[in-house]
């Protein structure tokens, strides 16, 4: 996924590439610890992504361009 600016924060990057609905979908992920950010658990909805990070839930991954 492009992004604009520097970063882009973990919770607005699922939505974006349409992994939740909303943000309350986004913190029960998390709270599950079902999203690894490079490979590793992630429960912060406001972690700042940058380019070449890779997000993934379940099989689905999205890295960051």
């Amino acid at each position: 996924m492009e992004i604009r600016d520097e970063s882009i924060r973990l919770g607005q990057l699922l939505k974006l590439a349409d992994l939740v609905d909303s943000g309350a979908d986004v913190k029960a992920l998390l709270a599950d610890g079902a999203v690894t950010v490079n490979g590793e658990p992630e429960t912060r909805r406001g972690r700042q992504l940058v380019v070449g990070d890779v997000v993934s839930l379940g099989d689905v991954h999205v890295q960051v361009r």
